[in-house]
């Protein structure tokens, strides 16, 4: 058995440090907003190129709150990639906002930007863009349309810890930069948790009131705001790991690239990575026209995989108010209905890797 992700290892690696981090906070007394978040988020701002971290409870609470403190809210439309973790959306729609589904680039995955010029209306106030499987979004003219018509930027970093643009890490290109610390993540925590970067104090500011019930001082309430702190406990051991971030994206790099090797030439359409591009390999997601009998065959022979996602956004039952039907997106609806995630990870060795091969082309070989 070759699993997709095998966590337990990934933890095991740094059993010793992953200790030595809950005992110092246990040892601490002080087990929400103390020293172990304010050097996490000094640390993640410096590797991000970033002025300013704010830690919050999880991914999802993150791009929300990146919204509110960029004023997006009631009456806003925000620009979201049409094929993306329902995430994305939920955030604008909990800020009472309304996302506006863009079609990706059928290449990279990732949201198209020659497409969203025409989604612009009078009430857009900002593009979400998603980096989506770790490799990074076209920011440039993103960021343009934006600079342009007025409009705020906040990136879906989630799965694409220390993936790069142009030479630069991630975190600082946009108004702000929402990231997502769940276990499977690269940078991944023992439980929930999330952070925004940015380079704008004036966000960063509203971050940290809003995160913590609306207040800046104790039982004072400036704002209504959330309940959403990143924890001691997270914070630390987020601190042991943040060190083998860039090891743990070279293995999975590697293994990405004896994959894309190794299946050119197959009826596999693989994913294609611009030069400008270097992505954090979070996910190996191949495409295929019978994706099901694909995924059904690697599991016969001991194979993990995913699928990301099965069904998109605007086709779940919580978006049919936007009255999109099957056919509204097509580029979006037939990426959803090939992906298919093959095992990747940074505790995968040569010999999974060389299984996971051979089966995946034992299994085209039997599909024809």
């Amino acid at each position: 058995m070759v699993p997709f992700l095998d966590l337990k290892s990934v933890q095991l690696q740094q059993r010793a440090e992953l200790v030595a981090a809950f005992e110092r906070v246990l040892d601490s007394g002080w087990y929400i907003m103390g020293d172990e978040l304010k050097r996490f988020e000094q640390e993640y701002a410096a590797y991000c190129g970033a002025a300013h971290c704010v830690g919050v409870a999880n991914g999802l609470e993150a791009l929300s709150l990146a919204l509110r403190a960029l004023e997006v809210g009631a009456g806003d439309e925000v620009i979201v990639p049409s094929n993306t973790y329902i995430a994305t959306w939920l955030a604008v729609t909990h800020v009472g906002a309304t996302p506006v589904p863009v079609e990706p680039d059928d290449r990279t995955h990732n949201i198209d930007p020659a497409r969203i010029e025409a989604a612009v209306t009078p009430r857009t106030k900002a593009i979400m863009p998603v980096h989506l499987y770790g490799q990074p979004a076209d920011l440039s003219p993103i960021l343009e349309i934006a600079r342009r018509r007025g409009l705020k930027v906040v990136e879906d970093g989630a799965q694409a810890h220390a993936a790069r643009y142009k030479g630069e890490r991630l975190g600082a290109h946009g108004d702000a930069v929402a990231w997502s610390f769940y276990p499977g993540k690269n940078l991944g925590a023992l439980g929930d948790g999330g952070a925004v970067t940015t380079h704008d104090e004036g966000v960063a500011a509203r971050l940290r009131e809003l995160r913590n019930y609306g207040s800046k001082v104790k039982y004072h309430n400036e704002v209504i705001g959330w309940n959403s702190r990143l924890d001691e406990l997270q914070a630390a051991l987020l601190r042991v790991k943040l060190p083998k971030l860039e090891a743990d994206n070279r293995h999975r790099a590697a293994i990405a690239q004896r994959y894309l090797q190794a299946f050119a030439g197959f009826e596999l359409v693989l994913p294609q990575v611009p030069s400008w591009a270097e992505p954090a390999w979070h996910l190996f997601v191949v495409r295929h026209r019978q994706r099901d009998a694909l995924a059904k065959r690697l599991a016969d022979a001991g194979i993990g995989t995913v699928i990301h996602y099965p069904v998109a956004p605007h086709l779940q039952p919580a978006y049919a108010s936007l009255g999109l039907k099957a056919g509204a997106l097509p580029i979006s609806e037939a990426m959803h209905a090939q992906v298919l995630s093959l095992p990747i990870g940074p505790t995968q060795t040569g010999e999974q890797t060389e299984e996971v091969i051979g089966a995946v082309r034992n299994a085209l070989e039997a599909l024809g």
